[in-house]
């Protein structure tokens, strides 16, 4: 089933986005290498798609996961939440609609 997690961050931690964002890259390209993601991104901090100094205020990954707890425990291992970035992470079922799947 797919889990969407969204995650907030703790507003004025770029620094510890930047410094982590290659170990988060590394667990999506292994989702996405077993046929698992769907979608994840950044929700910038302004409305710009390069948000600069800004930065960001979450992130959104929509995947499939064998179960809610999986999927939390996936979210829990995030390298953002280990750096301090994220501020709080909500995991839910997500029933994709459109595009067809």
């Amino acid at each position: 089933m797919l889990y969407a997690i969204n995650a907030t961050d703790v507003a004025g931690s770029l620094a510890q986005r930047l410094a982590a964002r290659p170990a988060h890259l590394e667990r999506l390209h292994a989702l996405q290498a077993e046929g698992r993601l769907v979608l994840a991104g950044p929700y910038p901090a302004i409305d710009s798609i390069d948000p600069g100094s800004a930065g960001f205020s979450g992130s959104l990954i929509v995947a499939e996961f064998a179960s809610l707890d999986a999927a939390r425990e996936w979210a829990e291992a995030d390298p953002y939440k280990a750096a301090g970035v994220y501020e709080s992470v909500v995991v839910k079922p997500f029933k994709q609609v459109f595009p067809s799947a």
